[in-house]
């Protein structure tokens, strides 16, 4: 016998500790990744307006943001630099007393249980805001790759466990790999902004870091985010070339790529829940027109659901001190 009334699918729902027995997607602090804008100095915590309850912070206070991350149980981090000065090649994006490199040496001497993930890209460093070295008006793939590769070298002879290029260039991954292996780094892994689609969500972003294009803007080498089917085909590509994990970025607007590279790939994947997304639900709260701890728990729940094995995300201490105290049926 099948169907109402034998079959009442509210039977499992009908108490918290029911539901949390037959819960499909389980939601943890294990999977955030906090992203930190970091500058030099001692003592700056600067808000971001943009962006309420985050920073920018110099070393020591990454120090003290990622030992309160540990012990609610969030395994990592990502650092993007805010350099002190920029020009036309972004050269302190590879400077080993760079605000990068710095923090990451603190913070594997002083937070040792710590993942230490960078990010590798030139457009906070360079004086027109692009990603790569630009030639006529265009950025230059080819020209840029060396310098990427240098980046990421300067980052894991800094201590990061984990290097995150973000540029979108053909060969960056191969690149990087070459150079980390070449400089006998070969435990240091990849982690490919595989899928980064061109998008209106990283306003605040660019606001944080400092980053926004001086002129036109990146479509012509971030994705169009209307292709899924090119979205594999970048994946893939990474996956080739040696990246050990790869991102979906954007996610929210992107649920769909992210299930289905999960379908495709039995490579790790992330998703970043990314600055205007964060922005959006801090705007709706603060105006008291959603419930902020709900929406912020089902956003990253939904994530994982459609595929993510991690999520970078600023809500991440946030989160994890919602889930400690209850999670969803709190």
């Amino acid at each position: 016998m099948t169907g109402f009334p034998a079959v009442r699918l509210r039977r499992l729902r009908r108490s918290p500790a029911s539901r949390a027995l037959v819960r499909e997607t389980r939601l943890s602090p294990d999977r955030f990744v906090a992203p930190f804008f970091v500058r030099r100095g001692r003592g700056v915590r600067e808000a971001i307006g943009s962006l309420p309850g985050v920073d920018r912070l110099s070393p020591d206070e990454a120090v003290a943001a990622g030992q309160e991350l540990r012990s609610l149980g969030v395994p990592a981090v990502i650092l993007f630099g805010i350099p002190e000065r920029k020009d036309e090649n972004g050269s302190e994006a590879w400077d080993d007393a760079g605000a990068v490199q710095e923090t990451v040496r603190a913070l594997k001497q002083s937070v040792p249980g710590l993942l230490v993930m960078t990010d590798v890209c030139l457009d906070e460093y360079t004086s027109h805001g692009h990603c790569g070295i630009v030639r006529d008006g265009e950025v230059d793939n080819d020209a840029t790759l060396p310098l990427l590769a240098k980046a990421a070298v300067s980052h894991a002879r800094a201590g990061a466990d984990v290097v995150a290029p973000s540029d979108m260039m053909d060969g960056r991954v191969s690149a990087i790999r070459g150079a980390l292996d070449a400089e006998s780094l070969p435990g240091v892994a990849i982690l490919a902004y595989s899928a980064k689609s061109a998008s209106a969500f990283y306003g605040p972003f660019r606001e944080a870091a400092g980053s926004a294009p001086k002129f036109g803007d990146r479509r012509g080498y971030q994705m169009d985010g209307a292709n899924r089917r090119e979205a594999m085909r970048e994946i893939a590509l990474d996956l080739e070339e040696g990246a050990d994990a790869v991102m979906v970025k954007p996610a929210l607007a992107y649920l769909d790529v992210i299930h289905e590279a999960r379908g495709r790939f039995d490579a790790p994947i992330a998703a970043y829940n990314v600055s205007g997304e964060y922005a959006m639900v801090k705007a709706a709260a603060g105006n008291g027109w959603i419930d902020e701890r709900r929406i912020v728990l089902e956003i990253l729940t939904g994530i994982v659901r459609a595929g993510a094995d991690f999520v970078l995300t600023y809500h991440a201490r946030d989160a994890a001190r919602w889930l400690a105290e209850g999670g969803l049926e709190a």
